[in-house]
């Protein structure tokens, strides 16, 4: 593909900046309503569902489209497809296998011993029960949990690197701005996720394992795939800026019908509703998107000086987070808190323990490959006069 390089775009990190600060607060959230998660507070509503939905449609698409306009760049600068695989598997799959070792088991542990009757100690669990590649209280360990999004990434970062030598890139790059720096931009993504969420897969859900996981294949590879093809597109990131008030009015509409049916039925909508919610969800997530790309693009196109840390802080972030909320949680559970307490108290921790996790692991040569940070660079020394 072409060696030209390719524009920077600054609100697309600030975005990707902000879509991971949302998925953390999200997880918090996650503790208090009545979906299934590795701690729950006694403190749990039904009406915090509400609020989750306003977010849930598009969290992870944006993701995938954030990370698939990050690899644009990444594959611009690396030594060849080769190169980039090989530099995106270190950087991926180093994190993964050290999280699922060492950062997901207090997960697993906390959703034992609070949810399954589990009696064992940690260290008892860690050493005796983590490592059986089986089930236990049916759970499978080890366990992904959320490093799933880092597996994922990774087998649609290998599928780009087998496209690139197929695919002639100038001629899809341009097919790709005449068909979406248009009307086209706001409707065919819809029209594709409706046909995932309302006609493919109704109200269904994600598995998180690759092999039996097709409805979210066919959601995040495109997203993915889409944000490698918008970083070389300016005609398509303006008219992103130009439809973004529409894309805002979309997620509002389909977020709208959503809250109806969960306000109308208690969430328990019947069969035939099912096509129709889904609709609205496909809805919901493509013009959140397209607004925030929008929005992004319009009005955080700007650099700072903490925008290079923040964005670098991103994936050690995202490692550990969910782990600090998990084992937070329960260490409040006997504390007998409220729960505007225990959720303001879930997010200091995680915020602070998130950048503790960081910064002592950015400052330590050794840790950085394992918190998804690049080596430190070798020092130079002059030669002596």
């Amino acid at each position: 593909m072409s060696r030209v390089p390719i524009p920077r775009h600054y609100g697309l990190d600030w975005l990707r900046v902000a879509a991971f600060a949302i998925l953390i607060v999200y997880h918090v959230g996650m503790v208090f309503v009545p979906w299934g998660f590795h701690a729950k507070s006694a403190h749990g509503a039904a009406w915090a569902v509400l609020p989750m939905l306003a977010v849930n449609a598009w969290r992870l698409s944006l993701l995938f489209v954030v990370s698939g306009y990050a690899s644009r760049a990444l594959l611009t600068r690396a030594p060849g497809v080769s190169g980039f695989l090989r530099q995106r598997t270190l950087r991926l799959l180093v994190p993964l296998g050290f999280g699922v070792a060492l950062v997901v088991p207090p997960q697993s542990w906390v959703e034992l011993v609070t949810q399954h009757g589990y009696t064992g100690g940690f260290l008892t669990f860690w050493t005796h029960d983590y490592f059986r590649f089986g089930t236990l209280g049916g759970i499978v360990l080890p366990a992904l949990n959320h490093l799933w999004f880092v597996l994922y990434l990774w087998l649609y970062t290998v599928v780009l690197a087998l496209l690139v030598p197929l695919v002639r890139w100038r001629g899809a790059q341009g097919a790709f701005d005449r068909l979406f720096a248009g009307l086209a931009l706001p409707i065919v993504p819809t029209l594709w996720l409706v046909c995932v969420h309302g006609w493919w897969f109704p109200m269904g859900y994600e598995t998180q394992n690759p092999f039996t996981d097709a409805m979210a294949h066919l959601i995040y590879l495109p997203a993915f795939l889409f944000g490698f093809a918008l970083a070389g597109s300016p005609p398509v990131l303006g008219t992103c800026v130009r439809w973004r008030w529409a894309g805002a009015a979309m997620g509002v509409l389909g977020y709208g019908f959503i809250l109806a049916v969960e306000l109308g039925l208690n969430g328990d909508a019947p069969r035939w509703l099912y096509p129709i919610y889904g609709a609205a969800h496909a809805v919901q997530q493509w013009g959140t998107i397209l607004a925030l790309i929008g929005f992004a693009e319009r009005h955080w196109n700007r650099d700072a000086r903490w925008r290079p840390l923040l964005t670098e802080a991103v994936f050690p972030f995202y490692l550990v987070h969910q782990t600090i909320i998990v084992v937070v949680a329960y260490w409040l559970m006997p504390v007998g808190l409220s729960g505007g307490v225990e959720c303001a108290l879930l997010i200091a921790a995680t915020i602070l323990g998130c950048l503790g996790f960081y910064l002592v692991g950015r400052r330590i040569a050794p840790l950085r490959p394992l918190i998804g940070l690049r080596p430190l660079p070798h020092p130079t020394h002059k030669a002596a006069s």
